[in-house]
């Protein structure tokens, strides 16, 4: 619901502030005083074209605020967008025009564009003027008005959409992947049968690594172990030269005694000399070496990694590579009973929304000839009596079909006996379109409305009774929503809950419009001045007395 209404430097606006209630209100002013500035300026808050006209002569820019309660869709809709939202807090929305052009919007004093207060508007107003072509006159939206208006639960079909949608996405994948597939199954064959040729193991490669180096290191050990073992076996080892020079000295040790103490000494080296030799051997044979061994593993490893080289992997993943592309040729082969039992998936599935999208159609119908009949009862008191309204079920395109069924759905309008139906907004003119908005609102129980609606000059040429049944409609409709209406009628202004007046004054120099709220003389008075004209007479105020009692009394 729209609270308040701030303006500054609108056209003739100077500073304006208003108030606003539930309800019907009503506003009105003698022609020219600038009621549509009031419709321009909230327009503009709301997303309307930034024109610098609309800035007061001498003013370096125009602005607007409106004030509405946080609706659920609005709060859903700001969220979306990333918009910070508290709830329990007012929605306020700006709009400022400079006089150079250029203009900014902003929400809850958060930066917004124009077409982000446009879209936000539509979930918060809805204006219908003479030349609105927004709600009700736009196609896109009546499937929605008529689905609320018939209470019908568009879930299963949603549900049937989704569930189609996934068995098409499910079924092109399968049969791009056999497609690509396809093309490469000899890559795929020969891939395949070398890999298992080569039968890769995880880990496989850190092992041979492991395994050549420490072989390597056998070799070179075992080399540098035999080459000192040289040194003290054979004939000429320095073992064998110990012993012959032990032998030397026990033929001489006992001509003198430093010789004994030198063959001691001599036998000593022979003995930790036939130590180390033993372990020597000892040690070379725990070094394992085999040069068949090492060249079978020198050999795997460059396989492997040669394997990975050429297929841009880790040595590592090329066990899981084969088992992928092992699939991926499996699924090849068996592609087409795969395939056929997405494709009777499918079938199904195009069944099942067929089936729940009739069931659809068939409640569309049937809410249709409910909501002609309800319209239909609405347009003899509002001077439509040889119009005709139907609402038209028809058979969308294939590829309009979504998650709302099959069907398009439009409101058309033959205006006089004979003529042809055709779209509200290509027949109905003025005070008819909009006369014809106010029986569609009324009928459809304002389902899908936004919380405020604006009428202005619905009442255009006519009068009496007519007036009178449109000011008893704008009411009944308020009791539902709030609404504002532009008036020049009597009857319809005495129906209004709260009444401004729209006046323009001049100082001399400048012209100003200004708005004020009427109370219950006031109010009175306005009326009488709309039924008499410039003089007021006794007789106006008594029939204004006589429109605005029944509102009273009720």
């Amino acid at each position: 619901m729209l609270t308040a209404l701030s303006i500054r430097d609108v056209v003739l606006i100077e500073a304006l502030d208003l108030d606003f209630t539930t309800g019907l209100g009503v506003l009105t002013g003698e022609t020219g005083a600038g009621k549509s500035i009031l419709l321009d300026a909230l327009g503009l808050a709301l997303g309307g074209r930034g024109d610098s006209a609309l800035v007061r002569h001498g003013a370096a820019q125009a602005s607007v605020t409106a004030t509405f309660d946080m609706t659920p869709s609005a709060a859903a809709f700001l969220s979306d967008g990333a918009m910070e939202v508290e709830a329990g807090e007012p929605l306020i929305v700006r709009r400022v025009v400079k006089a150079d052009g250029g203009s900014r919007g902003f929400v809850n004093d958060q930066p917004a564009s124009a077409a982000l207060l446009r879209e936000l508007g539509a979930l918060l107003v809805e204006i219908h003027g003479q030349h609105d072509e927004r709600g009700l006159l736009n196609p896109r939206g009546h499937r929605a008005l008529l689905d609320a208006f018939g209470r019908i639960d568009t879930r299963g079909v949603a549900d049937a959409w989704a569930t189609l949608r996934a068995a098409e996405g499910a079924l092109a994948a399968a049969e791009a992947e056999i497609e690509t597939a396809a093309r490469d199954r000899e890559w795929l064959e020969h891939a395949v049968a070398e890999l298992e040729r080569l039968a890769p193991e995880p880990g496989e490669e850190e092992t041979l690594a492991d395994k050549r180096r420490a072989m390597q290191r056998a070799e070179k050990v075992t080399d540098d172990l035999r080459a000192t073992e040289g040194f003290l076996e054979g004939s000429d080892g320095g073992l064998a030269q110990l012993r012959q020079a032990a032998r030397v000295l026990e033929r001489i040790a006992t001509d003198h005694p430093a010789l004994a103490d030198a063959l001691a000494a001599i036998d000593r080296a022979v003995i930790e000399g036939a130590v180390a030799e033993d372990r020597l051997r000892e040690a070379r044979s725990a070094f394992i070496y085999d040069e068949r061994a090492l060249e079978d593993d020198e050999a795997r490893l460059f396989d492997l990694r040669g394997m990975a080289r050429k297929h841009r992997v880790q040595p590592d993943d090329l066990a899981a590579l084969a088992a992928d592309l092992r699939t991926r040729l499996d699924r090849l082969d068996a592609g087409e009973g795969g395939v056929a039992q997405l494709r009777a998936a499918l079938a199904k599935a195009q069944r099942g929304y067929g089936d729940a999208a009739a069931a659809l159609t068939a409640a569309r119908e049937a809410a249709a000839t409910r909501l002609d009949k309800a319209v239909a009862g609405e347009l003899a008191p509002l001077k439509l009596d040889a119009a005709r309204f139907r609402t038209v079920v028809a058979p969308a395109s294939e590829e309009n079909w979504s998650a709302a069924g099959k069907d398009r759905v439009e409101f058309e309008i033959a205006t006089n006996p004979g003529a042809p139906f055709a779209p509200l907004i290509k027949i109905a003119s003025g005070g008819e379109l909009s006369r014809f908005i106010l029986a569609l609102k009324v009928a459809l129980a304002e389902e899908g409305s936004a919380t405020t609606m604006v009428f202005d000059e619905i009442d255009r040429g006519v009068g009496g009774a007519v007036a009178s049944a449109i000011g008893d409609r704008l009411a009944r409709l308020a009791e539902r929503t709030q609404l504002l209406v532009v008036t020049h009628s009597p009857q319809v202004a005495a129906r209004g809950a709260a009444h401004l007046l729209i006046a323009k004054s001049h100082d001399g120099t400048v012209t100003r419009t200004g708005v004020r709220a009427l109370g219950d003389g006031e109010r009175r008075e306005e009326i009488a001045r709309m039924l008499s004209g410039a003089t007021i007479t006794d007789e106006a105020r008594a029939q204004a007395e006589r429109l605005i009692e029944p509102l009273w009394v009720g």
